[in-house]
């Protein structure tokens, strides 16, 4: 069908144990029962722990069968079951109206005769805007109410709760208003899918010049996208359960080879049974689990992949067959029951006449660098909605009350020290010189803002200037005639980088070499013929010039130096000596007995490990790693001077905190297209860091962030 919803639900047929708790329970039974020979017992224990796995593995058991799925259609929505028959139907003739309620996420049918409650859009393995794009395309409405549905099925509540729409054309009297914030956003995104179903797209270039898009003909750069590995990795899951299983089996074989005859002995063994079905258990369950996501992105295809080694279950897209791909939460497959569940991230593929092509897996990847991803390659990208602006802190809450309550004033510098004038020029309020320990000027959000700092570098007032009525140039100029100590970084880099400008386009003098007498010499404008001494030039006509040295690199351009913060350090000091001192204590409790006894050898591996902890870390930390932050942009230098990674300025869209899902908060370096350049392994101070980003032009925060708001022109 042109408009059909499938359900999200999994495969049959996977090999995994069938009953294997009734055959736990039998098999430990059978270890305490006292069983002769005893290699029948033993036989016994390892026939009755295999046989889930044997089942699991007969071709009837791994038959593929499809699990019940809901689909929505022209004919209703409507419950398949695995063999294809309709188990629950509710026909499309019947169906007056959709809801979705967001307390508990119900799909509601309003119909002739009242309201049904279908099911949990999770458990239906649906999302919210895969059923209000199809419902439309099929004519259904659908609406989005605020609450749950059990307010809805309440016989009694049908006159209270009215909904607007739905039960009548009048919004007075709702009980149960619709959430206009979850409904508009659903009406977004939609718009967003049929302008990119029904709009030409148009060819968009890099910075190459080459076209970017799809059916473009272009073979782009393939781009790879993978989950962290998990921890422990699948290999050392394998080798964890059949190491259990192994060490269970030869302590069975042992026990069985000394003899079942007493009780305690039984016991153990059905332990070591118990343990073992367990153990294997266990590492299939976190098998399943430790499943990593990869993505391959290029102007012609997607292709993802959720479980590796298995090239039958990747899915491989068409770039012309997608319109556009929904980045956002959405719904996943449990890798162990294999229901479906809700998901931090997700990806729905859309076509060009509004169909679902493909749910692709996302979660454990970083939603920043799966849309910037898909876009690079011409992939037309829709979020679930727009963000809320984030306007910049301005600081104005620090400002001095009797600033607001002056009409028309403004900051002058009077009588050597700053002042706030009223319209007429008199001063009401002023700052004398020995208070003001330094005056910042510097650009925040594309906006010139001022810092004072106190006598001990302390600061006590930030704003912009915008805020305070007077130029940076009038700023800069006043401060510097008066005496006041006034530091504009920025300004001072331009005049440097103009001076540099200038000086460069002189080229240096070539040095003039004395003629040999086996050579000829061509005639130039500074050189005589061969044999004759050069004949000085006319004063006028001679060239000075002057060599000007290369612009320094990010690694030796004059910048901002930041280390690790003190706590960092101590507590990376600290642990390091712990671990050496619990490394000490384990060797004198493993080798104490051959060493003299525990007391003995502790007394000297305990201050030895103290020693090597704080000597090792003292010879680590002599090394290393400082971040320098400067007009040419980033650089990791060690204490040593090696430079382990540098970026010039125009190679960097953006520092900050990168708060990815399901991973630790991080400090990384971004490119202007939004992808992660570096990453800063060690913690600077946040606060020293911006102010440095700020004060030598590096743009702080993420590239893709909404453009701030100007300051308010009046307080």
């Amino acid at each position: 069908m042109e408009h059909e919803l499938v359900g999200l639900a999994g495969p049959g047929g996977r090999w995994r144990p069938v009953a294997a708790g009734p055959f736990a329970l039998l098999a430990v039974v059978l270890a305490l029962m006292p069983i002769r020979p005893v290699w029948l017992w033993a036989t016994l224990l390892g026939v009755v722990a295999a046989v889930p796995w044997l089942l699991g593995a007969a071709p009837e058991a791994r038959r593929r069968r499809p699990r019940p799925y809901w689909r929505l259609s022209a004919a209703g929505l409507e419950r398949i079951a695995p063999d294809g028959q309709t188990m629950v139907s509710y026909e499309r003739s019947r169906i007056e109206a959709l809801a979705i309620t967001t307390g508990d996420g119900v799909l509601t049918v309003f119909h002739r005769f009242g309201r049904t409650a279908v099911g949990g859009m999770t458990a239906m393995g649906m999302e919210p805007l895969t059923v209000f794009v199809t419902a439309r395309r099929l004519g259904v409405p659908v609406h989005v109410l605020d609450g749950e549905a059990t307010d809805l099925l309440d016989p009694a509540l049908d006159e209270a709760l009215r909904v607007p729409g739905l039960d009548d054309d009048t919004p007075e009297g709702s009980a149960l208003p619709r959430d206009h914030a979850a409904e508009k956003r659903l009406l977004d995104q939609e718009a967003a899918l049929l302008a990119a179903a029904h709009e030409p797209s148009t060819p968009r270039t890099d910075g190459r010049g080459r076209t970017v898009g799809k059916g473009r003909g272009r073979t782009g750069a393939e781009h790879r996208l993978d989950t962290p590995e998990p921890l422990p990795s699948r290999r050392r899951i394998v080798l964890l359960g059949a190491l259990v299983a192994l060490l269970a089996a030869v302590m069975i074989v042992r026990i069985a080879v000394d003899g079942t005859g007493e009780f305690g002995a039984r016991l153990a063994a059905g332990c070591w049974v118990l343990a073992a079905i367990a153990g294997v258990l266990l590492a299939r369950r976190r098998l399943l689990r430790a499943a990593q996501i990869r993505w391959t992105i290029t102007a012609e295809r997607l292709r993802v992949r959720s479980r590796p080694g298995r090239r039958r279950e990747a899915q491989d897209l068409r770039a012309g067959d997608v319109a556009a791909v929904v980045v956002g939460p959405g719904l996943r497959l449990d890798p162990v029951s294999g229901d479906p569940r809700r998901a931090d991230l997700a990806a729905l593929a859309f076509g060009h006449r509004l169909e679902l092509v493909a749910r692709l897996p996302a979660h454990g990847l970083d939603g920043f660098q799966l849309a910037h991803a898909l876009d690079d390659h011409g992939y037309r990208v829709i979020t679930p909605g727009a963000r809320t602006p984030r306007r910049p802190e301005y600081g104005l809450e620090g400002l001095p009350e009797i600033f607001a309550q002056v009409p028309g004033g403004r900051l002058v510098v009077a009588d050597g020290g700053l002042g706030w004038a009223d319209a007429a020029g008199d001063v009401v309020l002023k700052m004398p010189e020995d208070r003001i320990g330094g005056i910042e000027l510097l650009t925040i959000a594309g906006h010139a803002w001022v810092r004072l700092y106190d006598t001990d570098g302390d600061e006590f007032f930030a704003a912009p200037l915008s805020a305070l009525r007077i130029s940076r140039t009038d700023l800069r100029d006043s401060a510097r005639r008066a005496g006041l100590p006034v530091n504009d970084a920025e300004y001072d880099a331009y005049m440097s980088a103009a001076f540099h400008t200038a000086v460069s386009t002189l080229t240096a003098p070539e040095p003039v070499a004395e003629p040999e007498p086996a050579t000829a010499v061509l005639p130039s404008q500074s050189a005589g013929q061969e044999g004759t001494a050069p004949r000085p030039e006319p004063p006028g006509e001679q060239d000075f010039t002057f060599s000007a040295p290369p612009p320094p690199g990010p690694a030796t351009a004059p910048g901002a130096l930041l280390d690790a913060t003190r706590r960092s350090r101590a507590g990376t000091y600290a642990m390091s000596v712990l671990l050496c001192e619990a490394v000490a204590l384990l060797g004198a409790v493993w080798l104490g007995p051959e060493l003299g006894g525990f007391n003995a050898t502790a007394s000297w591996s305990v201050p030895a490990g103290l020693v090597i902890g704080l000597v090792g870390y003292r010879l680590y930390d002599r090394n290393r790693s400082q971040l320098r932050v400067s007009s040419a942009g980033l650089a990791v230098v060690t204490k040593r001077g090696r430079v382990e990674w540098d970026l010039p300025r125009d190679r960097i869209g953006g520092v900050g905190i990168d708060e990815a899902h399901e991973r630790m908060p991080r400090l990384v370096v971004w490119g202007p297209s939004g992808r992660v350049l570096r990453q800063v392994t060690f913690p600077p101070d946040l606060d020293e860091l911006r102010r440095a980003c700020e004060r030598y032009g590096v743009p702080w925060g993420p590239p893709d962030a909404d453009l701030p708001a100007p300051p308010p022109p009046e307080l």
